[in-house]
């Protein structure tokens, strides 16, 4: 079996370089890195994790914790995109990932700390899950590094998507527009709807607008029936919105079926947008007026920050983490028609 000190004599450099090179540290060019990753592969060298856990005491492995049922985080566009990324980056620094199962319904089944210390995870990415439930909380406070995905808790890194920036941007094109008439749909209660709800309304306010309440409704993340029937309702009152802002792109081509069914057209009799930035988005005629989250980002930035808790603990920061997303135009707002 070949080992790593053959791929070092072979290489003319010493067993730590090749340790070096093979994990990624930064102390080694990347010219140096290529040649001896070559000649590793060329030799048939592969490490024995086992032997690397004991040195270590690590298990180079990461649990990821997202269950919630009512979005379905791992079909939702924003987290899969977000893990995705977190997959690809955490295996460059030699990790796995394991999924924790949601056993909730089996009163005998470890809760999830205790499945984290069952598998010796190093590490935890949390994101689309309901952080208020106990066993949540309970995983957060333990001392297992973890990082969160939207969400802000004190001992936690937390990685966010600007939604202020990002409604606030969606809002004021919409002013900007000429529409004053504007109806928020929007998603259920958690961190990332306050703070996209107090960008609508900080936005409204900032241009002197007064927002009528009968047009600001709590309607459900990507449900497409429930923002069609919403549409219809808004768009039956006396004194019915110019422009509709929906919770999320699914959300908003549930809108658009159920404006083109009123016979409407989009953008000329109602103007709509939505929000995420999702392949739907650009997949329709026009394309909707969204928001991009930068999933890719987000998700890197978090696994470079779980890992660096985890190998550097006492240096690591535990903060908060903004990144910034992008206003998509697309052609679904246009100039509101004037009422009679």
């Amino acid at each position: 079996m070949v080992s790593i000190k053959d791929v070092a004599k072979e290489c003319g450099v010493s067993v730590s370089t090749v340790s070096k090179a093979l994990n990624g540290h930064m102390d080694v060019s990347e010219a140096k890195k290529e040649l001896i990753r070559n000649k590793a592969k060329e030799m048939g060298y592969s490490p024995n994790s086992y032997a690397k856990a004991l040195k270590t005491n690590r298990s180079y492995s990461i649990g990821v914790l997202c269950i919630d049922e009512a979005r379905n985080g791992l079909t939702h566009d924003f987290f899969s995109k977000v893990l995705n990324s977190f997959k690809v980056t955490v295996e460059s620094y030699g990790y796995d990932i394991t999924f924790i199962a949601n056993n909730m319904n089996n009163p005998y089944a470890r809760t999830y700390l205790e499945r984290c210390r069952y598998r010796g995870f190093d590490g935890v990415i949390i994101a689309c899950v309901d952080f208020e439930e106990e066993q949540v909380r309970e995983l957060m406070q333990s001392d297992i590094p973890i990082v969160v995905i939207d969400y802000t808790y004190n001992r936690t890194i937390s990685v966010l998507s600007n939604n202020l920036q990002g409604m606030k941007e969606l809002t004021q094109y919409a002013i900007d527009m000429g529409h004053t008439d504007i109806a928020y749909l929007y998603g259920e209660d958690s961190l990332v709807t306050s703070n996209r709800l107090s960008a609508f309304y900080i936005t409204m306010e900032e241009n002197g607008i007064a927002v009528n309440d009968a047009y600001v409704q709590e309607a459900k993340y990507r449900d497409m029936e429930l923002a069609a029937q919403m549409t219809r309702e808004l768009l039956a009152m006396e004194n019915p919105p110019t422009c509709i802002l929906y919770p999320d792109d699914y959300s908003c081509y549930g809108g658009i079926n159920a404006i083109r069914s009123m016979g409407l057209r989009i953008p000329e009799d109602i103007s709509v947008a939505g929000y995420d930035g999702s392949d739907l988005s650009r997949q329709l005629d026009p394309e909707v007026t969204t928001v991009a989250q930068d999933t890719e980002r987000m998700g890197s930035i978090a696994a470079e920050k779980l890992v660096s808790l985890i190998e550097r603990p006492r240096t690591t920061l535990i903060e908060q983490i903004m990144v910034d997303a992008t206003f998509c135009k697309g052609g679904t707002i246009g100039k509101p028609v004037k009422k009679s």
